[in-house]
């Protein structure tokens, strides 16, 4: 970035001087502007100028031979003429463009960041591994459960709790969709593939229910987002009665969501939000800045 700037700053002091030099060549005059001098300064100044020109274009050639080329230059075809457009609002699309393309070759290269770091993850949703023959491979029982087993299970767990009720309906498809209700705190939709929990939704108790919208509180969204995380963590498809199991346990310790404190700082509000992390082998409440990392 500093050759480049160097570079700037030397074609704009170029392009001065000759704007200078123009300007004294069209009115005749040297840089004092006396017309009485003018025959006898105007050589002089314009020697001058065109000393000063030659310097700089050295200046310029030297600081463009110090840049690096881009290794990918921006593709844009005929959209590069865009910026000899005559009105202003034409011409800001060239702009435009090219941070659109810059963005995009961003979100491409943290893809591909991200997509490396994900092959190397061990948690994944299945024990099925890439190095066994297809003929061999075992079929993943948690999405396969019959929709009896999972509505025996469900209840099963629905006993467990005095003060959390879950309820199971199917609306579109043999998949069940369980409607969880913790005391008058907090309300969550979850949807699931037999006994795999694929998507979860947690909004207040006086807030409509559906698996569409967030809630209209930042509380429950960090419920929601951290939700998705414990949804990861408690996935075990060799036992998908023990990871809904978990999962629930996890939702049930927010039952004291807004009168317990942070086990690291103490403090009932951080942010002017409660605790709404809970430690996965503990369900110990933490604020989101003081989770262990």
């Amino acid at each position: 970035m500093a050759e480049l700037q160097t570079a700037l700053t030397a074609i704009r002091l170029l392009r001065i001087s000759v704007r200078q030099l123009f300007n004294i060549v069209g009115s005749g005059q040297g840089v004092d502007g006396g017309e009485d001098n003018s025959m006898t300064n105007f050589p002089r100044d314009l020697q001058e100028f065109l000393s000063t020109i030659a310097s700089r274009v050295r200046d310029v050639e030297q600081a463009v031979n110090t840049l690096e080329p881009t290794p990918e230059p921006f593709d844009l075809p005929s959209m590069m003429y865009l910026g000899q457009h005559t009105t202003q609002e034409g011409q800001a699309f060239h702009d435009t463009l090219v941070n659109t393309y810059r963005w995009i070759k961003d979100v491409q290269e943290k893809s591909d960041v991200a997509q490396t770091l994900l092959t190397q993850n061990s948690m994944t949703r299945s024990y099925l591994t890439a190095g066994r023959p297809v003929k061999k491979r075992l079929r993943t029982a948690s999405h396969n459960v019959p929709p009896e087993q999972v509505d025996s299970v469900i209840l099963t767990i629905d006993r467990l709790y005095d003060d959390m009720t879950i309820t199971i309906s199917r609306q579109l498809s043999s998949n069940a969709v369980l409607h969880v209700t913790l005391g008058h705190i907090l309300k969550a939709v979850i949807a699931c593939k037999g006994l795999l929990i694929e998507s979860v939704v947690i909004k207040g108790y006086g807030e409509s229910t559906d698996l569409w919208t967030e809630s209209r509180h930042e509380v429950f969204k960090k419920l929601t987002e951290n939700a998705y995380a414990a949804m990861l963590q408690y996935d075990s498809p060799t036992s998908p009665e023990c990871s809904v199991i978990s999962f629930m346990d996890w939702v049930h310790s927010f039952t004291n969501l807004f009168s317990v404190p942070c086990k690291r700082c103490g403090l009932y509000l951080h942010n002017f939000l409660p605790p709404t992390w809970r430690d996965f082998d503990t369900l110990e409440p933490y604020h989101q800045e003081c989770r262990a990392s």
